[in-house]
């Protein structure tokens, strides 16, 4: 869908949200598909639109990256972001695709990692023309999550900083660094947010997305003072009520709640 007059975003693809910015001189996109059909179908949509410079990924998860083989691009993310792709399992990579994309699997057959080639540490910009790409350090989600900022179009892309109305998956997350990025987006002068899971919004959402992120961890906080192990509370909490798992992740439920449970609890005994 066409957001402004030079972003646009892709909400139909199972897993993360994809975009692309047109600028005076190419395309610059936002995170990859990650089903393999999925990418080539994005990758024709959007050479469709002009020729594509570069490559931003958000973070290191796969549903944001996997899809960079399709693009013979240069690929750019925080440092943090590189380091983790590099570490990523290929076997495990294919054996997703196996469960999620079947008929895709002879378009990997000789898959490699598209890893970030270009790297920052706490901000980048890009000058290509009208209008400029700024890249921002806002971890939380994740240790290397990147916000997106098109200033002269009022957008930002939060990669998983913000799950619009679906569960937030926070088992690699630090909930204090979350809820900090949550604040600074906040300052920012933006109408538009392009989630990494969910449908754009405004910056309402940033308190709905805090309160979500601060429920969990308070009630881990609460099993942990109420002397509840590990396995306890990995056994009896769930959030599950609260959001609906994004499509096509639905049968991931619970399992997902075992493993924002044991994220967290380890990050508070640590406190």
């Amino acid at each position: 869908m066409k957001v402004t007059a030079n972003v646009h975003a892709e909400i139909g693809y199972y897993g993360a949200n994809v975009g692309y910015i047109t600028t005076e001189q190419g395309i610059v996109m936002v995170d990859s598909p990650q089903r393999p059909t999925e990418a080539v179908d994005w990758r024709k949509r959007v050479q469709a639109e002009g020729k594509i410079s570069y490559l931003i990924n958000t973070h290191a998860h796969a549903d944001h990256f996997f899809g960079n083989f399709f693009f013979n691009v240069p690929v750019i993310a925080h440092q943090k972001t590189r380091e983790s792709i590099l570490k990523s399992d290929i076997k495990q990579l294919m054996a997703r695709v196996e469960e999620i994309d079947p008929e895709g699997l002879p378009l990997v057959s000789d898959y490699h990692i598209n890893a970030p080639a270009i790297t920052y540490s706490e901000n980048l910009s890009l000058y290509m023309g009208n209008p400029t790409i700024e890249l921002i350090y806002l971890p939380g989600h994740s240790t290397g999550e990147t916000g997106i900022m098109i200033p002269e179009e009022r957008v930002l892309f939060t990669g998983d900083n913000i799950f619009r109305k679906v569960q937030a998956f926070l088992h690699e997350a630090d909930p204090d660094l979350w809820l900090q990025s949550l604040k600074r987006i906040g300052e920012l002068d933006v109408d538009y947010i392009i989630p990494g899971h969910g449908e754009i919004c405004d910056k309402s959402y940033l308190a709905e997305q805090a309160d979500f992120i601060q429920e969990w961890v308070d009630t881990v906080r609460t099993a942990i003072d109420k002397g509840w192990t590990k396995e306890e509370a990995m056994s009896r909490i769930s959030l599950l009520d609260r959001y609906p798992m994004a499509p096509g992740n639905e049968k991931r439920g619970p399992e997902l709640q075992k493993m924002n449970v044991s994220r967290l609890y380890d990050v508070l005994l640590k406190r």
